[in-house]
């Protein structure tokens, strides 16, 4: 995974973000290896579904839940998948493919 430290993305909330599987993080950020994973498991997903449709499926559930109570981000399927397993650094090895779709109900 290619690496670029920058001061504008991610926003300044967040600690990375990867578009297209290049991490882009602020100069400061601390790169362990759970948030690395964390990073991963989203290629992994991407991949798997496509990378404009993983995009596309990601703004969409986003805004669903945007009005529901808490923070949206953290109820998107993909993210909740990737923070569950992020300190599983074999998480990949054994994930089956489309297993964020059970985090889709999850409450």
């Amino acid at each position: 995974m290619k690496i670029i430290r920058n001061k504008y993305l991610p926003l300044r909330d967040y600690a990375a973000m990867n578009l297209f599987g290049v991490l882009f993080c602020r100069p400061d950020t601390r790169l362990t290896p759970e948030l690395i994973n964390h990073e991963r498991i989203h290629t992994a997903q991407f991949f798997e579904m496509g990378i404009v449709f993983f995009y596309l499926w990601y703004v969409c559930e986003w805004l669903v839940k945007l009005p529901t109570k808490g923070r949206a981000y953290y109820r998107i399927s993909f993210e909740r998948e990737a923070y569950l397993h992020m300190h599983d650094l074999d998480y990949l090895k054994h994930r089956r493919h489309y297993a964020w779709w059970k985090y889709l109900k999850m409450k």
